[in-house]
């Protein structure tokens, strides 16, 4: 029975009312995150279903093509280029994805000796993971290779080197475009590269969010729980020199770990890029081997030193935010228990962007849904580097500047906070009675 007892009590002690509001939000978010990524999903399964062909053969055998791919369940939307630029020409009929079947592509495929070529168009304007997933062109080019087999099968008489043939009846040429630049490679493999790439990013930022706000968080309520603050504030300094240099040390350690992490990615990015791909399994490209790197940069995707110093800005800038939000957090602890408990809004304002960003574009998401993760100020940090990589630069100084706001916002809140005397009185406490009042005399 005594045990029975001290279990309820530990229980009792653990299971408070701020341990249940972090359960029911954390669950809560971790479905709604879970609906909007159901959704994004679903979108890009409908889009796997549709089809754009450019026939530039114009054949009897490639007009059947195209009615066996409608009689497969595809929506096929036939498209006229000419010899213009692909990424021209995808700006003008404004698609995502495209196939060409070339002027000749039917005497190649029954006559010819070479391999007939099919070429593959796909605009590019995120590296979400499930940006490739829903893509079209890997399922259209796999029913395509299965008609045609089918048709190649059917010949009387073949020799082994056309049975060999039919098994693989056309080689591909892949291309990709980004804005108004366009490079010889297949889309998923740059996607891979970089979501890699783009990957640390933000787990940096909500590393740097999490840490940073446990850091000011910890210091203040500590100094509050231990009467230390009061007598801080009480000390012949003025109260604004005492905010700001906890802040600016707090900046300037959170700095010195944005500065680390950086220095770590640059390394980790220029390894990664220097990889050969001409002649791997990652992708094909036609004619001598180049480096990830020669791809970007013909692209305009690579990151310069101006693309670091934009993103290290924000960064910056969302240090800031978190210092000034974590101050307010600070001082409404009361106790040891409570200082782990403020600690949830920014977790949870943290972790919302976190998770999606890191599986698909906010751009792409519906206004309602993209509105509400754009008011959270660490959005925009964590689509910095897409942001800065495809050219949204309108949207990125937009963010800069609502983060600028929001601290300017914060830290005026704060400042009134530690120069008047409800610092010492201000708690969260769940309907129990507050702890702290100010000492007289």
């Amino acid at each position: 029975m005594k045990f029975i007892s001290l279990l309820k009590k530990e229980l009792r002690e653990l299971l408070t009312a701020q341990l249940v509001v972090v359960l029911v939000v954390t669950a809560g978010m971790m479905f709604m995150i879970g609906q909007i990524l159901s959704n994004v999903v679903q979108d890009a399964a409908k889009e796997s279903g549709s089809l754009h062909i450019c026939d530039q053969d114009d054949t009897e055998l490639t007009r059947s093509l195209i009615q066996q791919l409608k009689a497969l369940g595809y929506e096929v939307d036939t498209v006229e280029i000419t010899g213009e630029d692909r990424a021209a020409a995808m700006s003008r009929l404004e698609l995502s994805s495209l196939i060409i079947l070339p002027e000749g592509f039917t005497d190649a495929l029954l006559h010819g000796t070479d391999p007939a070529q099919v070429e593959t168009v796909s605009v590019l304007k995120n590296a979400s993971m499930v940006s490739s997933a829903g893509d079209p062109l890997a399922g259209g080019l796999q029913s395509i290779r299965t008609i045609l087999t089918q048709v190649l099968m059917e010949q009387s008489g073949m020799t082994q080197e056309q049975a060999a043939k039919a098994m693989q009846p056309f080689g591909t040429k892949e291309i990709t475009v980004v804005r108004d630049k366009s490079a010889q490679i297949n889309s998923s493999t740059l996607v891979g590269f970089l979501s890699m790439q783009n990957m640390l990013i933000p787990i940096v930022v909500f590393m740097l969010v999490m840490y940073t706000s446990q850091m000011i968080i910890g210091a203040i309520s500590t100094e509050k729980i231990d009467k230390t603050l009061e007598t801080l504030l009480s000390a012949p300094v003025s109260r604004l020199s005492v905010i700001l240099a906890k802040m600016l040390a707090a900046a300037i350690v959170a700095l010195l770990n944005a500065v680390v992490y950086m220095l770590g990615f640059t390394g980790y990015l220029s390894s990664m890029l220097s990889q050969s791909i001409g002649d791997t399994s990652l992708g094909e490209v036609v004619g001598q081997a180049q480096t990830m790197d020669d791809i970007m940069t013909q692209l305009g995707v690579n990151m310069t030193a101006g693309s670091y110093l934009l993103v290290g800005l924000q960064m910056f800038l969302t240090i800031l935010v978190t210092l000034s939000v974590s101050i307010i957090l600070g001082a409404l602890v009361n106790d040891a228990k409570s200082a782990q408990s403020v600690l949830m809004p920014i977790m949870v304002l943290a972790m919302i962007p976190y998770l999606i960003s890191m599986m698909t574009d906010i751009q792409s998401l519906s206004p309602v849904v993209r509105t509400l993760l754009y008011a959270i100020p660490f959005t925009h940090t964590f689509s910095a580097m897409s942001n800065v990589m495809f050219g949204n630069m309108a949207l990125y100084w937009i963010g800069a500047g609502y983060q600028l706001a929001v601290f300017l916002i914060c830290i005026t809140i704060a400042l009134r906070l530690f120069t008047s005397d409800r610092i010492f009185t201000m708690s969260i406490n769940f309907g129990a009675k507050k702890k702290f009042s100010r000492s007289k005399g």
